[in-house]
């Protein structure tokens, strides 16, 4: 039977409960990455305190129109598949804020889920997104691969380079992912994400 058949009975069965796309979300996930989403919150604030003391004013200014946006209503979105361009901003840590470029990435949705991909780019994130039970966001599960080495890496094959996170949609063409407590270089991780035109 296709997901999109089923679907709806699972969740009208499941009642208020969130609805995983692939099995339980938490059996999915390291004890140390549910550790990372439980300080979500605090790390965020963290870091973008830290990122407050750059002097770097151009970069200071991106980073308030990637924080612009209320969060909306995200889960059971139907419109979040198809081409986009994603910048990272990093938060804290090596250096107090670094804003990269602009690269493309790819939300697809299909019998695999909800998957990103970012498409270009020396790093890259490709995963898996989950219902979480704010219904303002939807929870990542992925990991970093980078350029060079071609294929995406699968979440679980190598600590160091999964990735977990939030994403919210701050505007109809305008989504923000959050990874808390990068292992690399940051202490807190935006991608921005516009659609692309």
């Amino acid at each position: 039977m296709a997901r999109r058949a089923w679907l709806p009975l699972v969740l009208v069965l499941a009642g208020a409960c969130p609805a995983w796309a692939d099995g339980t979300l938490p059996g999915k996930l390291s004890a140390d990455d549910r550790q990372r989403l439980e300080a979500f919150d605090s790390v965020r604030g963290e870091a973008i305190g830290a990122a407050r003391e750059s002097d770097d004013k151009a970069a200071l200014a991106t980073l308030d129109q990637i924080l612009s946006g209320r969060p909306e209503a995200i889960r059971g979105a139907t419109d979040l598949a198809g081409d986009w361009r994603c910048r990272v901003a990093k938060l804290g840590g090596n250096l107090p804020l670094v804003v990269y470029d602009w690269s493309r990435c790819r939300i697809t949705d299909d019998a695999a889920g909800l998957r990103l991909e970012k498409v270009s780019g020396s790093q890259r994130t490709a995963g898996t997104f989950y219902d979480d039970a704010n219904a303002e966001r939807l929870t990542y599960v992925g990991a970093l691969y980078y350029g060079y080495e071609g294929k995406p890496k699968p979440y679980g094959r190598d600590a160091e380079r999964d990735q977990v996170g939030y994403l919210v949609r701050v505007g109809r063409d305008r989504l923000r992912l959050e990874f808390p407590s990068p292992r690399f270089e940051s202490q807190f991780d935006i991608m921005e994400l516009e659609r692309a035109r």
